[in-house]
């Protein structure tokens, strides 16, 4: 275990719905391990969202911005509700993770699909297809189809009406992402899958050439090729045929979703997004759960709060290079999940529901287990 130190900045951004239930325990996890003088945060707190909306009238301020910037990393609960569906487009909950995304310039979405043993029977697959199942989509983030020029809707000479989005990669954009879906590879199985529709689209042609050409700087990591529709049916058919997936930003959205759905349950699954490394190896970097805000479970203790504590193992592993500490809080989750503790989303028939808090307390105590 790593000796503790004080200048890992943290800024927590718990959001909207669910999001201070479930950051709440992510953050009992960091005063364990404060406690235990394993490692020590800095952690600072913000508005995000429509919590943001309410306070400022912005989902995201200038100055809230600029601390995201000054952090060491940024813990990420959840935005949006219907109290705030009314508002106009640029006011929307969801803009404040966006511009978080696009100012910090976070180019790279880590998107793992694990699943724990005790959970293989909640896949909607046959337990031996998904059963030890460990895979991880790196997702190029801010460009692509969702960013492309020109855009929008127009109105043609003869008065009908067309929608225009544009997919466009420059080489640097594609060859970042790659070169991060590499290195990432070599710390796993050492294989990794460039996915795209080259056969159709010029763009993917383009991703297939710099993965090729980046490829001779990673001798040890073997490189395969996949079109997009034909990765989405073997995500359901053999899923464990694959180890590193690096995408587009449309379909890492499309097959990112359809990876979690692997493991059974959104409340489990955790994500990373990455900026480029500084001089000084230093990394912008948010961490989130997948899931959204539940806005219907809300403040009632129910959501399962273990995406979250998982996106801090993340931000442990890659943020602060605490690689031992990252591995002992996703073993406490594997135990917890072993002994049977179960929030609502992952319960089957007949099982103990427990508690967003409940679940919290199960996974400190296999903390405490541990050392």
């Amino acid at each position: 275990m790593a000796k503790a130190r004080s200048n890992r900045s943290v800024l927590v951004l718990a959001g909207d719905g669910i999001g201070p239930e479930i950051m709440r325990e992510a953050m009992r996890v960091m005063e364990f391990f404060d406690r235990r003088r394993i490692a020590s945060f800095e952690v600072s707190e913000g508005l995000v969202g429509g919590s943001a909306y309410d306070a400022d009238g912005v989902p995201l301020t200038d100055a809230t911005l600029a601390r995201a910037q000054a952090a060491d990393a940024v813990l990420f609960g959840s935005v949006g509700g219907p109290r705030w569906e009314t508002l106009p487009f640029e006011l929307q909950p969801e803009r404040g993770l966006l511009k978080l995304r696009k100012e910090m310039d976070l180019f790279a979405n880590l998107r793992p699909a694990q699943v724990f043993e005790a959970l293989a029977e909640a896949s909607s697959l046959k337990r031996d297809l998904v059963a030890g199942l460990d895979l991880l989509i790196v997702r190029e983030l801010t460009g692509g189809i969702y960013f492309g020029d020109p855009r929008g809707i127009e109105t043609m000479p003869d008065g009908t009406r067309r929608g225009i989005n544009t997919e466009v990669y420059t080489e640097a954009e594609i060859e970042r992402v790659v070169r991060a879906a590499f290195e990432l590879a070599q710390k796993r199985a050492k294989r990794l899958c460039e996915v795209d529709k080259a056969n159709v689209m010029e763009s993917g042609l383009l991703w297939r050439e710099v993965a090729n050409r980046v490829k001779a700087d990673y001798a040890d990591v073997e490189l395969s090729f996949m079109y997009a529709d034909n990765c989405a049916m073997q995500l359901v058919r053999a899923p464990k045929q694959f180890d590193v997936i690096v995408t587009s930003n449309l379909f890492g959205d499309l097959l990112s979703d359809c990876a979690a759905m692997l493991t059974g349950s959104l409340g489990m699954l955790p994500s990373a997004s990455l900026g480029a490394a500084d001089a000084q190896g230093r990394r912008k970097a948010l961490y989130e759960p997948v899931h959204g805000s539940a806005p219907d479970i809300a403040g009632k203790d129910l959501a399962n709060p273990l995406a979250c504590v998982l996106s801090l193992a993340m931000m442990l592993r890659y943020s602060f290079d605490l690689r031992d500490e990252a591995d002992l809080v996703e073993k406490a989750v594997r135990a917890t999940l072993a002994a049977g503790a179960r929030t609502a989303d992952i319960a089957r028939s007949g099982e103990t529901r427990l508690s967003t808090r409940s679940m919290g307390d199960a996974v400190l105590a296999a903390l405490e287990r541990a050392l």
